[in-house]
């Protein structure tokens, strides 16, 4: 409409869709439900040391969430700290253990099973990534 020479704002826009009876729908909000209590008896190992000397030795997860046909999808992913790259994800319509395993299977996989490595996640109640740091 703009390129035809109207003057296009939120007022003419809404006139517009009241006309012609179309609806603005947005996605619903989202809330992941909230840890209950801190895990004292898993120790956070890493401590915020976040520079790592070599590949395999300390990777981090977490799971975010993703508005994608008409619903919201989860996306867990477990980065190298070494050189903070992926090196596995999954994506599913739950953010449960099974999500989590998927993602750390990928990994583990992907990166030839090594051994001795740390895993560092936050204490989130999202279904799996709710360990502060265990070797592996």
């Amino acid at each position: 409409m703009r390129d035809d020479g109207e003057q296009l704002g939120q007022f003419k826009v809404r006139s517009l869709m009241r006309e012609l009876d179309l609806v603005s729908k947005q996605p619903g909000s989202h809330a992941y439900k909230r840890a209950t209590i801190e895990r004292p008896d898993i120790p956070n190992v890493l401590n915020r040391e976040f520079d790592v000397p070599a590949p395999n030795q300390v990777w981090c997860g977490d799971i975010t969430y993703i508005w994608a046909q008409g619903k919201w999808h989860y996306l867990a992913v477990v980065l190298g700290l070494c050189a903070r790259r992926m090196v596995g994800w999954a994506l599913s319509e739950k953010p449960d253990a099974e999500l989590v395993i998927k993602a750390l299977d990928m990994a583990y996989e992907q990166r030839g099973r090594p051994k001795g490595l740390l895993f560092h996640s936050d204490q989130g109640s999202q279904g799996g990534f709710n360990r502060s740091s265990q070797h592996l």
